[in-house]
């Protein structure tokens, strides 16, 4: 994780940025076709429903919101084996999109474990690639003080033939840029991460360091973010307060503050509270775990179906919020928790059927997820990459005010009110 100074954290424009992901494809055999097909003919509209014209109103599947929604809180689940004892922030929503991308070059085997990684089981393709494409379409609905857009890309090794159904899908439906690269050229690599550090607005500068030989594919997923608070918080009202860590050690921190009214809920085991952005389609949702409780405690109810239930019991109620101001890096590679959910399949060289991408023999060699996240008192800033490298093989109740302190490790998540998307989650042990 890296920190700044708190004076760094006050700027003009908030927002969340996030690069959602990139997938490395690797080559398993050592042949390879002696030209690239990356400008296949249209889909035969016989076998490959294509996007509808344009209509009034985008009808988003809620099948697929429902599987990314489990999809969330099972890989957020194996992260936290990994890295529960640090700040971990993620963008599910990234690295679902960029699985569902290599999800089309995927046979057999492969693709019914993909299918079972992302709960999509059940699920045509041609429906899941629509359900995908209706979904872009609404996420990236205008509101004046709220910018959201999800930016996909395929950059194919020159010198190999791929699927040109596989291409022509990802461009008629995740809007893919495809580009046909030399990755001998030592510039590859800083063409890849000029694209992600446009499509992060800056954010993310880098997410391929080095192409290996044996590497044919990268298919990167961007979301940038970017909103301010329908009720910004007055920076007079920001002051040092004690945040108390899991090991019980407190220090020093920015607390902002706020009152009005709000849409919360509150159990036995924590508080929660809902702060929108722009006119309320997205929102910031903060679970503070109860002072006889843990943000441990917490992590082990945080299911698809409990959070459903959370969501239905939120209400409008007036009360006082206290924040800390934070601001994060956080990078994982994910090919441990991928393979937990059943994925391993994917990764292994003697296994990994992905015959409907390419000619040559391939599986998938890494899964890498970077993130950024700012929170102050004029919004939210985020921003996540999830790379992904292919290789050769061969109800409202009048109740008193609440008052809801967060000064102890908590968890939050940026949500699409409108389909219940997640784009983001997080658990903060130390703000700073």
């Amino acid at each position: 994780m890296r920190t700044t100074s708190m004076s760094k954290l006050l700027f003009t424009r908030i927002g969340i940025a996030v690069l959602a992901a990139i997938v490395t494809l690797t080559s398993v055999s050592c042949s390879t076709a002696s030209s690239s097909n990356l400008n296949p003919k249209p889909i035969d509209q016989t076998s490959t429903t294509k996007p509808s014209a344009a209509k009034p109103k985008i009808v988003v599947n809620p099948k697929l919101v429902e599987a990314n929604t489990r999809f969330s809180f099972k890989l957020f689940s194996e992260i936290l084996k990994q890295d529960g004892k640090k700040n971990v922030f993620v963008s599910p929503s990234s690295v679902a999109i960029a699985l569902s991308m290599v999800y089309n070059g995927a046979k057999g085997e492969t693709q019914q474990a993909i299918a079972k990684a992302l709960e999509m089981q059940g699920m045509s393709l041609s429906e899941i690639n629509q359900a995908n494409a209706n979904l872009k379409t609404s996420l990236e609905s205008s509101d004046p003080n709220v910018q959201l857009t999800i930016a996909n890309s395929l950059w194919a090794r020159k010198g190999v033939d791929f699927k040109p159904e596989f291409i022509q899908r990802n461009q008629t439906f995740y809007a893919a840029e495809v580009k046909s690269l030399d990755f001998a050229d030592p510039s590859a690599p800083s063409q890849i991460n000029g694209w992600v550090k446009k499509n992060t607005q800056g954010k993310i500068s880098e997410i391929v360091d080095r192409i290996d030989a044996e590497q044919v594919m990268f298919l990167i997923n961007a979301i940038y973010f970017k909103g301010k608070w329908m009720n910004e918080f007055d920076k007079s009202q920001t002051t040092d307060q004690p945040f108390t860590l899991a090991n019980g050690r407190p220090k020093q921190h920015p607390m902002m503050s706020q009152k009005g009214d709000y849409r919360y809920y509150e159990n036995q085991q924590f508080q929660a509270v809902s702060l929108p952005y722009g006119k309320g389609r997205t929102s910031l949702y903060v679970f503070l775990p109860k002072s006889n409780s843990s943000l441990a405690e917490f992590q082990k109810t945080l299911t698809a179906e409990n959070w459903q239930t959370w969501m239905k019991a939120f209400g409008k109620r007036e009360g006082s919020i206290q924040l800390p101001r934070f601001k994060m890096d956080y990078e994982i590679e994910l090919k441990k928790s991928l393979s937990a959910l059943g994925m391993g399949v994917a990764f292994d060289p003697s296994k990994a059927d992905f015959s409907n991408l390419s000619t040559t023999s391939t599986r998938i060699d890494e899964v890498k997820h970077k993130t950024f996240v700012e929170v102050n008192e004029e919004g939210t800033e985020a921003a996540a990459v999830t790379s992904v490298g292919i290789r050769a093989t061969s109800a409202q109740v009048t109740v008193a005010p609440f008052s809801m302190t967060v000064d102890r490790p908590f968890f939050c998540a940026i949500r699409d009110n409108k389909t219940g998307a997640i784009l983001f989650m997080g658990s903060i042990n130390d703000p700073t």
